[in-house]
């Protein structure tokens, strides 16, 4: 290889170093992100949803209140793809029979709501409490209303004045009078003096 041919190629390959330097400099300049714009989509997504605080919820069936739902956050998206509405923070429900006397009652920290298929997605430190005072504790459930079931496959703790039962999965009805755990991993017996 003559100089001359040597020199044309360092030339070439230098300039071709160059280029994809400004280029790279002129890509990293566009890249950046506009906050008013951001601000504006942001904004955008709220303006989707409805909102409000310490919301009482009463469900009727035939002129009898069947169910009380508290939450101290209610959030709404009739946008999504479902829709639903979200629970949030602190949720009780309070489910009645027909004397209005309270069935039992069911705490969390997290509800979704799906109105499409009746179903609500419950999640968070999840305490229900029946009549007799037999009380689950799990992280997930579901509620069919249409079936008026719960259901889980998550671990699942129930406590009754005579043992504590441990297991995985879980179907129930909303009165928590009937349940069955799929797969029992242990029942501990507990006596009267033992504090749970």
């Amino acid at each position: 290889m003559t100089k001359r041919n040597l020199h044309n190629t360092i030339i070439k390959e230098t300039s071709f170093k160059i280029i994809k330097l400004v280029s790279f400099c002129m890509l990293c300049m566009s890249c950046t992100n506009n906050k008013d714009h951001i601000k504006q989509i942001k904004d955008y997504e709220s303006l989707q949803e409805d909102r409000a605080s310490d919301v009482t919820i009463l469900y009727s069936e035939k002129a009898l209140v069947k169910a009380n739902l508290f939450a101290s956050e209610f959030v709404r998206n009739e946008n999504a793809r479902p829709p639903f509405t979200e629970l949030r923070k602190k949720v009780r429900v309070f489910f009645y029979d027909d004397q209005k006397k309270i069935k039992s009652t069911l705490y969390a920290k997290y509800a979704r709501m799906y109105e499409h298929n009746k179903n609500v997605i419950i999640r968070d430190s999840i305490v229900v409490i029946n009549q007799k005072g037999e009380q689950l504790k799990t992280e997930e459930l579901v509620w069919n209303e249409q079936l008026r079931k719960f259901f889980t496959n998550k671990p699942v703790q129930i406590k009754t004045a005579a043992q504590m039962i441990y297991g995985n999965g879980l179907e129930a009805n909303e009165d928590f009078s009937y349940y069955q755990i799929t797969q029992i991993k242990g029942i501990v017996n507990l006596t009267n003096n033992s504090e749970l």
